[in-house]
């Protein structure tokens, strides 16, 4: 998977920028083929916003945006807002609930 982790009107240290792919990568893994994961980090106003895009091979783009005082805690806010979308993306199709024309009853 790529990686593009970008900062705007800030600079982030290393280790952030790890746990940043780092994240992705777990998110790619549950969602299943991950194409691109994008981490953008900016400082808006009094707070810090951290935006995760993941793009699956489906098509499917899955964004999660969160804000906070810090970016670290910025980014774990996000992480899970990701995680459920992710969780969603990578669950297999629901059955049906009909009851099949075999199973019925006879009347």
């Amino acid at each position: 998977m790529q990686h593009t982790i970008t900062a705007r009107h800030c600079e982030i240290p290393d280790d952030l920028r790890a746990r940043a792919r780092e994240i992705l990568d777990r998110m790619g893994e549950i969602a299943g083929r991950p194409v691109e994961g994008t981490a953008l980090f900016d400082v808006s106003g009094v707070g810090r916003t951290v935006e995760l895009r993941l793009h699956v091979s489906k098509g499917d783009l899955l964004v999660a945006k969160a804000e906070a005082d810090d970016h670290r805690s910025a980014l774990d806010k996000a992480e899970g807002k990701l995680r459920r979308q992710a969780t969603k993306a990578g669950a297999p199709p629901r059955r049906s609930r009909e009851i099949p024309v075999e199973a019925q009853p006879e009347i």
